[in-house]
């Protein structure tokens, strides 16, 4: 019962989290900040306040627009959560024509590896025609799934597997 209820709580603030505001937080780059190096396309605002993503660059997409769906356990379904990150997504993708991305499909541990890279091609596929629907152009669009082999919470920890269940959008 504790466990249940456990469960439930963590899912609750995960889906809070994600409809609570439209920035989202890449795990695996830690507070989500601006890369000052030129070569991820961050240009100066002004002395004194540092670097800012430009609007056509992965860091803008993580910090701006949000880069990472989340999905129920063994479930592919788009949930209204990520429907919200999706349109800015496809928005963000309309406003910058020249931008190509791909689509990672990832899966907690639990499972064989050979079934969660089926489930991680599911999920990043059903990303993936989501964009397509609301008008991007699939050509601009890859997909690879990583299945378990690509965490960005570790841990054995309902929590973490919440968080590895995701599809996550890269600028090529």
């Amino acid at each position: 019962m504790r466990v249940k209820l456990m469960s439930f709580v963590a899912t609750l603030l995960l889906v809070s989290a994600c409809a609570g505001s439209p920035k989202t937080e890449s795990m695996s780059e830690g507070s989500g900040m601006a890369d000052t190096s030129a070569s991820h396309g961050t240009t100066s605002m002004g002395i004194g306040l540092g670097k800012v993503p430009a609007a056509n660059s992965e860091n803008f997409l993580v910090a701006d627009v949000g880069n990472r769906v989340f999905f129920g356990f063994n479930k592919y379904d788009i949930s209204a959560s990520a429907a919200i990150v999706l349109d800015r997504q496809a928005q963000w993708l309309q406003e910058n024509p020249s931008v190509t991305i791909t689509i990672e499909g990832n899966c907690d541990e639990r499972g064989t590896r050979e079934y969660n890279l089926a489930l991680g091609d599911r999920r990043a596929n059903a990303a993936k025609d989501f964009l397509v629907a609301l008008g991007v152009d699939a050509n601009r669009l890859q997909t690879v799934s990583f299945g378990k082999e690509k965490p960005v919470a570790l841990g054995s920890t309902e929590s973490a597997w919440a968080l590895n269940r995701n599809a996550t959008a890269v600028v090529n």
